[in-house]
């Protein structure tokens, strides 16, 4: 990952941001000190399988831990699994760590993982795609589990980062055998509330859209490389309220950090931006399944299942304005559904790319809409976060400008993101054209090839989170063929080809790749990760 700083600014040495996150780790002396940060959006729930977004499972992974997780390079690296082996090509042997306490004092042990693989992969779950259905976890001994695959799998613990191991015995005498999703919004189980992980921090107090506090762990496995006694989680949802925040030094580290704000946050005697490439891809899905689609003028049938009507969208949508006048130049535009960027595997090459966003051509857009039988335009409901991307209502009301030169009307729907999801996610998937933004957990294309654009199956996860139903057959046969190749040549020759038919079919309308823009106190020092996840154990707070 490479860190930099905005075009103009000053230098960033006054964070002493080590040049290279390798280097992150820091020598902690003296006393705990307290964190204080804010995001824009709510923690929705505390149940690590409730939410598949980054910001919940990063929040979740300083309190939780996964069997491996990834170091201060992004590279696999074991937690509490110390050690791994492939015992046959469809059977990996995983070592646990010994002496492992969750934060009630119960010993961590092969139990929990077998649970944790059940749990998982249970209705209710926002990340079964996590471990296939048809993956066996069985208990060796206490400290020893086998995952049987159906077919070999070289990439099997690469997502593994963010599926946290649970307590069987704390779930079991909760009542929280059983995940519950963010989209059932009836009740609340005791997991959604309370946490038991074994990671660095524990929380001592939660109260849902308010705050959230954390103390250090003080009987954690590993070595803290951090000072952070105590950390106050606050959700602030106004731009301006949340930079204010950081400015006036109520809290010590603020994001995103709205590209409008972020000189300001800069020349500030106290703070400093720390601004770097993100890998997530911001995107617009649309409604590819239903005949009729929920929220339109069209009657009958769905505009959307012709792909002139999906092209003429793509080539409406002017991404460099959105770049240079919503963005202001902190965003790369995106031919594909993941990031050029190194670390990305199967993705497009950042030097010598190979794929080219369709031309940005109104008259074109009109004369496919014409061609397609809706020459006159039509309505449809467009659904969209506002506080959950950088800028991403503006990003939305700027499409809506956009469309309405081509004669769509698009009314749009903005709203939190804790409402936002529950009704994009919800069983019934209610929207017909959305924004939504996608970080392959695995920095792996099989992911999103899997997760966004599989043909939708309840029982297997596939398409999980592809909320338009967009199926081509072609596409997941290669995507499983991609799953157990070894080969790397052939892996990603057998990604690009399935590109080639996804962004023919127009499955989805790729944006751009946002910048990770975080407001940081000069109190303090930190690494950041190319996915936007805020670790606390590599803080310092002087």
């Amino acid at each position: 990952m490479v860190l930099r700083s905005i075009p103009g600014f000053k230098s960033m040495s006054k964070l002493s941001v080590l040049a290279a996150v390798a280097a992150l780790v820091v020598s902690v002396s003296g006393q705990a000190k307290d964190l204080r940060y804010a995001f824009q959006g709510s923690l929705s729930s505390l149940d690590p399988y409730a939410l598949n977004e980054t910001f919940t499972l990063g929040f979740l992974g300083n309190i939780y831990e996964g069997l491996v997780r990834r170091g201060a390079n992004l590279g696999i690296e074991p937690a509490l699994a110390e050690r791994w082996e492939i015992i046959e090509p469809t059977r990996w042997r995983f070592h646990l760590r010994k002496g492992v306490k969750f934060h009630d004092g119960a010993d961590f042990t092969a139990d929990d993982v077998v649970f944790s693989a059940s749990r998982v992969r249970a209705d209710g779950s926002d990340l079964k795609t996590r471990i296939a259905q048809d993956t066996q976890v069985v208990k060796v001994d206490n400290h020893t589990v086998d995952f049987i695959t159906s077919k070999p799998n070289p990439i099997l613990h690469v997502e593994w980062e963010t599926w946290y191991i649970m307590s069987k015995s704390w779930a079991e005498q909760h009542g929280a055998v059983k995940p519950q999703s963010v989209t059932d919004t009836d009740q609340k189980n005791y997991a959604t509330l309370h946490t038991n992980g074994t990671g660095p921090f524990k929380i001592i107090s939660h109260e849902p859209d308010v705050r959230t506090v954390a103390e250090v762990n003080g009987s954690w496995w590993d070595k803290a490389s951090h000072n952070v006694g105590k950390v106050t989680f606050t959700p602030i949802s106004a731009d301006a309220t949340r930079v204010a925040a950081l400015l006036s030094g109520q809290v010590d580290m603020a994001y995103p950090i709205p590209v409008q704000d972020q000189r300001r946050v800069d020349s500030n005697a106290g703070t400093s931006m720390l601004v770097g490439p993100e890998l997530r891809t911001i995107f617009l899905g649309m409604d590819q399944h239903r005949d009729e689609l929920l929220y339109s003028s069209v009657k009958g049938k769905n505009p959307f299942k012709d792909a002139r009507v999906r092209e003429a969208f793509y080539r409406a949508i002017n991404v460099d304005a959105i770049k240079q006048k919503v963005m202001r130049g902190l965003s790369t535009p995106s031919a594909l559904m993941v990031a050029a960027a190194p670390g990305i595997i199967g993705g497009d090459d950042p030097k010598s790319p190979k794929y080219e966003r369709l031309a940005y051509d109104v008259s074109k857009a009109k004369a496919l809409l014409a061609q397609a039988g809706y020459g006159d335009g039509f309505e449809v409901g467009m659904d969209c976060p506002n506080n959950r991307y950088v800028n991403d209502e503006a990003i939305c009301t700027a499409v809506v400008s956009m469309l309405a030169k081509i004669g769509v009307k698009v009314n749009l729907l903005a709203q939190p993101k804790a409402q936002y999801f529950a009704k994009v996610l919800a069983p019934k998937l209610d929207t017909s054209f959305y924004l939504l933004g996608w970080t392959p957990g695995s920095f792996d294309s099989w992911n999103p090839l899997y997760n966004l654009h599989g043909c939708y199956s309840e029982e297997s996860g596939r398409g999980k989170f592809n909320l338009g139903r967009y199926c081509n057959e072609k596409v997941d046969a290669i995507a499983d063929k991609v799953l157990v190749e070894t080969d790397t040549a052939k892996r990603t020759a057998m990604i690009h080809d399935a590109w080639n038919m996804t962004t023919a079919d127009i499955a989805y309308i790729p944006l751009h790749q946002q910048a990770v823009a975080w407001g940081v106190s000069n109190m303090i020092t930190l690494g950041q990760r190319a996915d936007n996840q805020f670790h606390w154990r590599h803080v310092t707070v002087k």
